[in-house]
C-alpha cells in the first residue's frame, strides 16, 4: 500500500488544520480524496445567498484538488450535504456548476439532509474523490 499524503490548502486549510486538527485532502497513489469543504472564504465568512455559499464550495473544492495535484476534471464521486432541505435553487445551481466543471463527465453524486454543518451559518457541504492516472 502506498504512503497517504496529507494536503494542507493555504489559508482556510491551514486554519482548519490548527484549530481543528484535520486536513484538506490526502493523497495516495492516485487517489485523492477531500474533506468537506464549505463556501467559505478565508476569514470562514459564508454568503448570504444559497447559490454564492454553493459556487464558493465549488472553488474550494478546486483550490484543494489543485493542492493535492488534481482537478475537477477527474472527479469521480460527490457527496454534497444540505441544511434546509432540496429546493429547486440547490439542485439547479449544483447541476449547473458541475456542467461547467465537468463538461465530459457527470460523476456519482450523493445527496445527504443534515441538520447541521461544522459552521452555525453553512447550509452546504461537499466532498469529492478524484482519480488522477
Amino acid at each position: 500500500m502506498e504512503k497517504p499524503e496529507f494536503i494542507v490548502t493555504p489559508g482556510f486549510g491551514e486554519t482548519f488544520r490548527n484549530n481543528l486538527h484535520f486536513s484538506t485532502a490526502v493523497r495516495i497513489g492516485n487517489r485523492v480524496e477531500t474533506s468537506g469543504q464549505g463556501g467559505w472564504n478565508h476569514d470562514l465568512d459564508i454568503p448570504e445567498a444559497i447559490e454564492d455559499e454553493i459556487a464558493t464550495a465549488f472553488n474550494n473544492i478546486a483550490l484543494v484538488l489543485a493542492q493535492a495535484g488534481a482537478s475537477w476534471r477527474q472527479v469521480v464521486h460527490v457527496n454534497t450535504y444540505h441544511v434546509g432541505g432540496f429546493p429547486p435553487l440547490v439542485n439547479e445551481t449544483i447541476v449547473r456548476l458541475y456542467r461547467h466543471h465537468m463538461p465530459d463527465h457527470a460523476p456519482i453524486w450523493t445527496q445527504l439532509g443534515v441538520e447541521a454543518l461544522g459552521l452555525p451559518a453553512m447550509r452546504f457541504e461537499m466532498r469529492v474523490t478524484a482519480i488522477t492516472d
